[in-house]
């Protein structure tokens, strides 16, 4: 006879809020600070972004000017709402703005919805192949969604440089709301600290989101089946509204602020 094997509460929170780190150190699947790497953030937000590319390129390859069918009106309808956000909040002229603010939707949408799957199963599947951890939601780890900013503000300072040149950058930082030397020092604080605070307020926003909502999920499953199935249920439809906002803001903000660097105040 197996003896069973049981866990505290505190236990299935941990076990269920651990990631699957590598150790560079060693090679292990043991965290080495700051040379570890989150080896389920990295698979689930690799595995999501090439079946985004891929549905979307086989999508594109079979488009006819006839009558649509399902997946192509799908598809067509998300890109024209990407583009006419891009229409609305972005002023300039640029060919990579639309299809990065595509990406960005689809893909933080994709990884977002990754929460809404049953808290157990990939993770119980994973225990089976004698996988300790398991986190399936990328967009619940900071590492990837400060990845995802700072991404964002290298192409703010990239254009703001391109556009302005180095010196309208650096009077823009030096310059504003003061146009007066006096005030430079106080300018330069200021502009600094609303231009950290973009790729900042990005990642946690989109982070904090997520991992409460995780959280929420991980509770409701300790409660007894016949509590956890109905309030599971209203739960995810509320969440699937979160997730799909918190793809839309992170896509929009990146629009207004690669906009606002391909601009004068």
């Amino acid at each position: 006879m197996s003896a069973k094997i049981t866990v505290t509460s505190t236990e299935y929170i941990q076990h269920h809020l651990t990631y699957l780190h590598l150790n560079l150190k060693n090679f292990t699947l043991t965290n080495g600070g700051f040379w570890t790497l989150n080896l389920d953030t990295l698979f689930f937000s690799f595995v999501l972004g090439v079946a985004f590319l891929y549905f979307f390129r086989k999508v594109a390859v079979r488009m006819t000017s006839g009558v649509p069918g399902k997946l192509q009106n799908f598809v067509e309808v998300i890109v024209e709402f990407a583009d006419s956000q891009v229409k609305d909040c972005f002023h300039g002229r640029s060919e990579l703005i639309a299809p990065l603010a595509l990406t960005i939707f689809v893909w933080v949408f994709l990884m977002n919805f990754m929460d809404l799957l049953p808290v157990d199963l990939l993770p119980r599947i994973a225990g089976m192949m004698g996988i300790p951890y398991l986190k399936v939601v990328p967009t619940n780890d900071l590492n990837l969604t400060f990845a995802l900013s700072l991404t964002v503000f290298v192409l703010i300072i990239f254009y703001s440089i391109k556009i302005k040149g180095i010196g309208g950058f650096v009077k823009e930082l030096t310059l504003q709301p003061f146009n007066h030397w006096a005030f430079i020092p106080f300018n330069f604080l200021l502009e600094m600290v609303g231009l950290i605070a973009k790729p900042i307020s990005l990642s946690l926003r989109l982070f904090g989101n997520l991992y409460a909502g995780e959280l929420i999920f991980i509770l409701i499953a300790l409660l007894p089946w016949w509590i956890q199935w109905p309030l599971g249920w209203m739960w995810a439809m509320f969440h699937l509204l979160i997730v799909t906002l918190q793809a839309f803001i992170f896509m929009v903000l990146t629009i207004v602020y690669l906009s606002l660097a391909h601009e004068d105040h």
